[in-house]
């Protein structure tokens, strides 16, 4: 059974570069982004990991941790932290999970229970395990996204779906498409108008089940 919306993440005992950790013990009240690539030394990965390097700041403004996964040993990571600081221009201060037995890939269904790396591998014996997972602090997996090897993922887009997590959990409403911050959100059709009336002040009915308001400042 795979890993879907809501279910609570499997709290894995990770090894990383930066130490042995349990994830749950690690995301504590924070939200938290895993990001998993195929292997080390892989030029779409390098430029994924400095986008991400590139946007601590953000991560922290949002309270969230980030770990990065990858199919390859410590050391590898911490010799390939030196590509991605040098191609990013900003250290990698996060944790990379060393996945070599495939514990993390199979628990979070990257993988089938069967795969193994062959000697010899590339990164094509584990190109699925090219994940993002948003995790809230109630450690529930809240979205995923899984991109193939050949396509660099979009941060700027993580960040607008955890902003998007991060604004429904905590005000009980939802998000139109190509929702950003500031913008009008949408009233559940479970609250009655009286209700939203209430909560939200005016609102606009764009459809009967459809209504649209700003947060209340």
């Amino acid at each position: 059974m795979g890993l879907r919306i809501n279910d609570t993440i499997p709290d894995l005992n990770v090894e990383t570069d930066l130490g042995t950790f349990s994830l749950h013990e690690w995301i504590g009240d924070s939200w938290a982004i895993l990001f998993s690539h195929p292997k080390d030394f892989t030029p779409v990965c390098t430029t994924e990991f400095g986008a991400v390097a590139q946007l601590a700041d953000e991560w922290e403004k949002r309270g969230t941790k980030v770990i990065g996964i990858s199919v390859d040993g410590v050391e590898d990571h911490k010799k390939w932290k030196t590509d991605i600081e040098s191609y990013g221009g900003a250290k990698p201060t996060f944790p990379i999970i060393a996945d070599e037995g495939l514990a993390v890939a199979k628990a979070f269904d990257m993988l089938p229970a069967e795969a193994y790396m062959p000697d010899g591998r590339t990164p094509n014996d584990s190109a699925t395990v090219r994940s993002v997972f948003i995790v809230g602090p109630d450690k529930q997996l809240k979205l995923s996204m899984t991109y193939p090897m050949s396509v660099g993922r979009n941060f700027a887009e993580v960040l607008r779906a955890l902003d998007a997590l991060q604004t429904t959990t905590n005000n009980g409403v939802a998000t139109p498409a190509d929702w950003t911050v500031g913008q009008d959100v949408i009233i559940p059709p479970t609250v009655s108008n009286e209700d939203a009336k209430a909560k939200f002040g005016e609102f606009d009915a764009v459809l009967p089940y459809l209504r649209k308001a700003k947060l209340p400042g």
